[in-house]
């Protein structure tokens, strides 16, 4: 048995089957991946990699299966394997590019049979009596088992909120992680938190809903994304880069590939690497627009269009970056109380009120170049059809 010293939980161990599975090319590609995609241009630590997140919900889940009596040697195995192989499917800069890769090619970051099928990764599975087809289903949470990576209080979720709070330095990762894993539990094949969990299970709901606006959508941190996606985008439509290999390039590597673009994907990135972002012209949520505003989302290029035309600019000065609505996942989780069973919405007050306040935090932009940002503004205030606000007076204006 090996140890890793970890910056988040301390000393981690690794046996034989997960020391031989890190050594492979699939998981070492992990390290040149990095955890929040481009949120270093705002929090500068913030460059860990899918591959200590990986090292650290292995950790997690041999913690959880080690308090079940009932999970049999080689079960705590295949966790663990999944627990470890669980990202090898993420591309280039880890959810940034995720949704090019599920519209070009059809697949998510859990689909990773095909990678585990084949090559070291299956020769090291086999040679341990572990079926990667099985793996491959706990990765996805199809199985009871893979409940513990892939579910609504997952470990997946433990680790990326207290590690990602770590690496940006904000104060919102208090997750009491250890206690929530004590008070986990299978009943009926169901993985539950028992009600001495229910304090630390609303821990990592409050703390999700303080990194989102902070961390995953600070406004930063979408218009880095949305200006690589766009660039990245248009290298795809060009047939410069393969959308199916993406899943096996790192992010240098892409970032290489779009350097050299002489057109407009090489003068997005050289913006990112010289930190000229766009601007915001408009940022607003849902008390400024009607939520039928997503409807645009499938149509994203023709608004873009419209508002240049209005604007009097060329459209690749326009950025519109409509996000999904709020999804909370966590909130049905199951608590296990002497009256029965709850969803976590229903057990605790506290995360009840969660959801309409992720509501509260969604946002809309509307992206331009500097110089471009008030005409910008004033197009989409008018295609988006933005009430205006009700003017507040302070005393001294009286």
């Amino acid at each position: 048995m090996k140890v890793i010293r970890d910056p988040v939980h301390g000393y981690i161990e690794i046996d034989e089957l997960t020391t031989t599975l890190i050594d492979t090319p699939q998981m070492q590609r992990l390290r040149r991946i990095r955890q929040l995609g481009l949120s270093n241009l705002v929090y500068p630590g913030a460059n860990h990699t899918r591959f200590e997140h990986s090292l650290g919900v292995m950790h997690l889940a041999t913690m959880l299966t080690e308090q079940i009596s009932s999970i049999s040697a080689e079960e705590k195995d295949e966790l663990r394997a999944a627990a470890l192989l669980h990202d090898i499917g993420h591309g280039p800069l880890s959810h940034v590019t995720e949704g090019l890769i599920k519209r070009y090619t059809r697949k998510q970051h859990e689909d990773v049979k095909p990678i585990l099928m084949k090559g070291p990764i299956a020769d090291i599975l086999e040679e341990h009596g572990l079926n990667a087809s099985t793996i491959a289903d706990h990765i996805r949470g199809q199985s009871a088992l893979g409940q513990i990576i892939n579910s609504e209080i997952d470990v997946d979720r433990m680790d990326y909120l207290v590690r990602d709070a770590h690496y940006t330095g904000v104060a919102f990762g208090l997750v009491d992680h250890v206690r929530l894993i004590h008070e986990m539990q299978f009943y009926e094949d169901k993985l539950v938190v028992g009600r001495g969990g229910l304090k630390a299970a609303e821990s990592l709901l409050v703390s999700r809903f303080l990194m989102h606006p902070s961390v995953y959508y600070h406004h930063v941190s979408r218009i880095a994304e949305t200006m690589f996606t766009r660039a990245l985008d248009k290298l795809i439509s060009q047939d410069i880069v393969d959308p199916f290999e993406l899943r096996y390039m790192d992010d240098e590597h892409l970032f290489e590939t779009m350097r050299h673009d002489e057109g407009y994907a090489g003068e997005m990135v050289r913006r990112l690497d010289e930190r000229r972002l766009y601007k915001r012209a408009l940022h607003v949520g849902f008390e400024s627009v009607d939520k039928n505003v997503l409807r645009h989302r499938g149509k994203i290029e023709r608004m873009e269009g419209e508002i240049a035309e209005i604007a009097g600019i060329d459209v690749t000065d326009v950025l519109i970056d409509i996000p999904k609505p709020p999804e909370i996942e966590e909130m049905q989780a199951l608590i296990k109380t002497d009256g029965g069973m709850l969803h976590l919405d229903k057990a605790s007050n506290i995360v009840a009120t969660l959801e309409q306040a992720h509501i509260d935090n969604w946002k809309m932009g509307v992206y331009a170049p500097r110089e471009h940002r008030e005409a910008v503004g004033r197009a989409a205030r008018d295609v988006f059809s933005v009430k205006k606000r009700t003017k507040q007076f302070r005393l001294t204006d009286l």
